[in-house]
């Protein structure tokens, strides 16, 4: 299969196709990916954190993906030119942030491993290890 820009629908359909998760709806209707009661994928809403610096207006589409460690979250936020971004209050926070206006920067065969690296970063031991053993992990 040839790869091509991810989506926010690929997001939705990525996380929700792994075993054992639960969709939740934040009080504000975004979506948490959950595996166990631990999210793996959280849509945020507009937080001051996270805004556009000319005009100080706050991000409407941040999505927060867990990562397995702080080694793993450094390789995607550390190329200035990767849509993945972190900041102060994500300090020693294993997750990565993402704009939905920048998905299609990375293709969707790169977004599947990082949903499924952030699944396996919250599930069970015993989830996480068949899950691989099915996969060839």
């Amino acid at each position: 299969m040839r790869d091509r820009p991810a989506r926010v629908a690929d997001v939705h359909d990525i996380a929700a196709g792994m075993p054992h998760t639960t969709r939740i709806e934040g009080p504000k209707g975004n979506a948490i990916y959950q595996v166990g009661g631990k999210s793996f994928v959280f849509f945020r809403t507009p937080q001051p954190d996270a805004e556009d610096p000319q005009t100080g207006e706050r991000y409407p589409d941040v999505i927060m993906i867990w990562v397995e460690s702080e080694a793993d979250k450094l390789a995607l936020v550390q190329d200035p030119n990767s849509p993945f971004f972190t900041t102060d209050r994500f300090d020693g926070h294993l997750s990565v942030l993402v704009r939905a206006s920048r998905l299609g920067e990375i293709g969707r065969v790169e977004l599947t491993e990082l949903i499924q690296d952030a699944w396996l970063s919250r599930a069970s031991n015993r989830r996480a290890e068949r899950w691989l053993a099915e996969h060839g992990g």
